[in-house]
């Protein structure tokens, strides 16, 4: 018998507020066919004043929880991956830990940006593959609005708020059987690239959160390389081609990138879940945001062979195999 991670339900949650690109017209110059023609983005959702990231991470791991069918007692790991934690300390997800209800265990937060979530993935998988745990709860939750300067129409146009989660079950199966779950994830970084997309600010430096920073056409540049590479990685490394992928999964950087993406795959694009257009950029967020939309309107089922990528500030890249779906 060999140990596979099940995805066993996902959910989201986004704030209330929703702002176009008409609105932000009005505060940055800039406009709405300016916006869609370089991002996709038409609108995004922004948390209210008092709406905190783990109020969002808390509502979709209850809506996670409830399609699972899996009571929040019996999760034994939440990770949260986040660039804009609550707090400095303690971790996130310490605090959605104890607004479920959850008094065991272990919940920590994880730093990768918007790669976050893929991160978060892996290590989640290979905790419940060492048997270290048994059922994850896995969440990429961001109230990145509050990282961005409105004066700055490079950056404070692409981003929005949100959360999505997943639950991976520990499950036993035949070595010979099909095989579902978590397949393989595959992760990367290289801190050369810290200053193409960073914040200027942090405890460490001026006590101050600080504002997203980007040079647009690196960060561009490099996602279609990095991440053409890993998608290939992971294809290698489960002997299968692009032709096998039932759906790509993708970071919603930016509608080029996720089309770039297509390309490689020789994908065509209505097999790709794509939201940047409403939800616009939502950092660890947007790979569950964009799983939990394809699974509820019923593009995803189960048996489909789902591939996540996402790259992020760091540089940090990952993607992830999952076929959805208990075995048969």
């Amino acid at each position: 018998m060999t140990t596979r991670s099940i995805l066993a339900g996902c959910g989201a949650y986004l704030p209330d507020r929703v702002i176009d690109n008409n609105e932000l017209a009005k505060l940055v110059d800039t406009s709405d066919d300016w916006i869609k023609q370089r991002t996709g983005i038409e609108k995004r959702h922004v948390v209210a004043d008092g709406e905190l990231t783990s109020d969002l991470a808390v509502k979709a791991a209850d809506r996670a929880l409830s399609k699972a069918n899996i009571a929040a007692n019996d999760i034994d790991l939440i990770i949260v991956a986040t660039t804009t934690p609550d707090r400095t300390f303690p971790a996130t997800a310490t605090k959605v830990q104890a607004d479920l209800g959850i008094m065991s265990g272990a919940a920590f937060d994880i730093q990768a940006v918007c790669a976050g979530f893929v991160y978060a993935m892996s290590v989640a998988d290979n905790l419940l593959r060492a048997g270290q745990s048994r059922k994850a709860l896995v969440i990429g939750a961001e109230t990145f609005t509050r990282l961005l300067d409105w004066t700055d129409r490079g950056t404070c146009v692409l981003f929005g708020d949100g959360a999505g989660a997943i639950i991976l079950d520990s499950h036993e199966i035949e070595p010979s059987a099909k095989q579902y779950g978590v397949l393989s994830t595959h992760l990367h970084s290289d801190g050369r690239y810290r200053d193409i997309l960073y914040v200027d600010g942090g405890p460490s430096m001026n006590s101050k959160a600080g504002y997203v920073r980007m040079s647009g056409k690196e960060v561009f540049r490099h996602a279609v390389s990095k991440l053409g590479s890993v998608i290939n990685e992971a294809l290698v490394a489960n002997n299968l081609s692009s032709n096998d992928i039932d759906w790509l999964v993708p970071h919603q950087a930016n509608k080029r990138i996720i089309e770039s993406m297509a390309k490689k795959l020789n994908m065509p694009m209505d097999k790709v879940i794509c939201s940047i257009d409403h939800h616009a950029n939502t950092s660890a967020a947007s790979v569950p945001l964009a799983l939990t939309e394809g699974v509820s309107d019923g593009r995803i089922v189960d048996g489909d062979l789902v591939l996540f990528e996402a790259i992020g500030g760091g540089l940090a890249w990952g993607a992830g195999l999952v076929r959805m779906g208990y075995p048969e």
